[in-house]
């Protein structure tokens, strides 16, 4: 499922909006001009629950040709005939994110299109993510890559993306030395009344690190 992914940079720069009025604008505008001749239709995060669900129907049925939305379709839909995705602000969406939006379209036999709008400025990050989003349609590479780019975040803490204060370890390249460090701190804690002098200073250095992050030693 998804559709092979192409990225349009304009010249000009777009005023910032949020999803909603972006959403409610552009519906006003093509459903009135443009798509005039089009059924067209819009759903968003203000639209009653049981209002969304049968414009979702009535999508899947071939009544509305054209569903404009926020990223409340990033999940749930599943409409078999859609074959084309335009993606406004592609550069404002994370790389898992941008991928989940490939797959609402060409669930069925179809080949389908998803076509991303960047606007400038963009930062050099934002530009590798949609590069990457262009070039590669493999979820679990995407996912390694959105690791890459974003970051992890804290292991101990409260942010959830950016570089961690590792001094050692990449998360991305040194999982077999993160999973065997793992292991050693689970049975450090497990047997700790059966260390003998040197595990037990690791011991005492894990709970007073541990300590001072306000996190559990030895998981949970």
């Amino acid at each position: 499922k998804g559709g092979q992914a192409y990225l349009i940079y304009p010249l000009i720069e777009k005023s910032e909006q949020s999803d909603l009025q972006a959403v409610e604008d552009a519906y006003a505008e093509l459903s009135q001009a443009v798509f005039r001749d089009r059924s067209v239709a819009v759903v968003h995060g203000r639209v009653a629950a049981n209002k969304r669900d049968k414009i979702l129907e009535q999508f899947r049925d071939g009544q509305i040709e054209i569903l404009m939305a926020t990223t409340v379709v990033e999940v749930g839909l599943d409409n078999p005939n859609a074959t084309i995705l335009v993606i406004e602000h592609a550069e404002r969406f994370g790389l898992s994110q941008l991928h989940q939006l490939r797959g609402r379209v060409g669930r069925g036999t179809k080949r389908a299109t998803v076509i991303g709008l960047a606007y400038p400025p963009l930062s050099e990050t934002a530009r590798q993510r949609l590069d990457y989003f262009q070039s590669t349609p493999d979820g679990f590479k995407i996912a390694e890559a959105d690791l890459i780019l974003r970051g992890p975040g804290e292991i101990f803490g409260v942010r959830q993306s950016g570089l961690p204060q590792l001094r050692v370890v990449r998360i991305s390249d040194d999982r077999d030395l993160i999973e065997s460090a793992r292991l050693l701190v689970e049975r450090v804690f497990v047997e700790r009344d059966k260390l003998d002098s040197q595990f037990h200073r690791l011991y005492t250095y894990l709970v007073e690190t541990s300590g001072r992050r306000h996190a559990p030693p030895g998981g949970g």
